[in-house]
């Protein structure tokens, strides 16, 4: 999305990487959405607020996201009433309306929607020199990184599609053994990287140990932040530590590019492994809220039957005697229902 207001309000407003036109594009390129926003202007042409969303119309009833397959994307006002403005046209399409919020609280406040799930967040104020930072992450993180480099890990950024191949099928691995989910598609990584790894607007580092890839993160640059947004490692160097010096040669390389905050992104409720990592490394926590507005007699009884084969369909593509390559042609045809 290219809107002139857009690229205005969210550079002069807090934004995040969920705002910004090269990962509306990866949605867009991915799945085939059409991305657009509502966008409040004031007397004098400027922007003052904006939402940005997509309609889905596929085989569930028609709803708005604003936006799918992103931790959370706030809506960018300043008060109610421009929230209200914002919403009160799209709540007129009769459509459920869903958003994503962490930093901004004035949706949480509106009685026409309801919370219908959270999730955990976590980031890290980077502003510190290196020692400084290293000195106040939590101990066992510390004695994790001397750990993996004393068994001889070491850290690459990616630099062909290849290395990229390789992560998405660590991921895909850990998402199918550990969690029993199907992964993003193939497709989604590869937009990423185009979008923002090629022109070095962020980073995937990998994580080897004599010679093979054994973790990798994928981190997004967008103003000043950081964004950790996809992990993988082999499960069975998880006693050599590739994550954690991941986590930390990823605030290197933050601090290198200028950022002064590493966003940890989100974490499912409940999910305490991962929380617990993240907690080793955050100075802020939060909670995203999923709110939706559901008008009356917009979601049919047949979209319950449906959506409750979704994760039946998961739990049969991602059992263990499924072979991976199964798995991902599932993630590809299913993930894009999971809305």
């Amino acid at each position: 999305m290219q809107s002139k207001h857009w690229l205005q309000l969210i550079e002069e407003n807090q934004s995040d990487v969920f705002h910004s036109p090269k990962w509306l594009e990866v949605l867009a390129k991915t799945y085939d959405f059409t991305v657009r926003a509502k966008i409040l202007i004031d007397a004098e042409n400027q922007p003052v607020a904006g939402i940005p969303f997509i309609k889905i119309d596929d085989m569930f009833s028609p709803r708005i996201v604003s936006v799918p397959f992103s931790d959370y994307c706030d809506p960018i006002v300043q008060n109610r009433e421009q929230w209200v403005k914002l919403t009160t046209s799209l709540i007129s399409e009769k459509q459920p309306l869903t958003v994503r919020c962490l930093h901004n609280s004035i949706p949480l406040a509106d009685d026409r929607f309801e919370r219908i799930n959270r999730a955990n967040w976590h980031g890290r104020d980077i502003t510190d020199d290196l020692d400084s930072i290293f000195s106040k992450i939590h101990g066992s993180s510390r004695r994790a990184i001397r750990k993996a480099e004393k068994a001889g890990i070491t850290v690459r950024t990616a630099e062909h599609e290849t290395d990229l191949r390789a992560f998405f099928e660590l991921h895909l691995k850990i998402r199918k053994d550990k969690y029993r989910l199907l992964a993003q598609s193939y497709k989604f990584l590869q937009n990423i990287w185009k979008n923002f790894i090629e022109p070095g607007e962020g980073a995937l580092m990998l994580a080897e140990s004599d010679g093979q890839i054994i973790g990798g993160v994928f981190y997004l640059k967008w103003k000043n932040n950081l964004y950790y947004k996809f992990n993988a490692s082999a499960p069975e160097a998880q006693n050599i530590r590739p994550n954690d010096l991941l986590m930390w040669e990823g605030i290197k390389y933050a601090k290198k590019n200028s950022a002064t905050f590493l966003d940890l992104g989100l974490s499912d409720w409940g999910q305490e492994g991962l929380i617990r990592y993240k907690q080793k490394y955050a100075t802020e926590e939060k909670v995203i809220s999923f709110l939706r507005h559901t008008p009356e007699g917009s979601v049919s009884e047949k979209d319950a039957q449906i959506r409750s084969l979704l994760p039946q369909l998961t739990d049969l593509f991602t059992d263990e005697s499924v072979p991976d390559e199964i798995t991902e042609k599932a993630g590809d045809l299913l993930y894009k229902f999971f809305t």
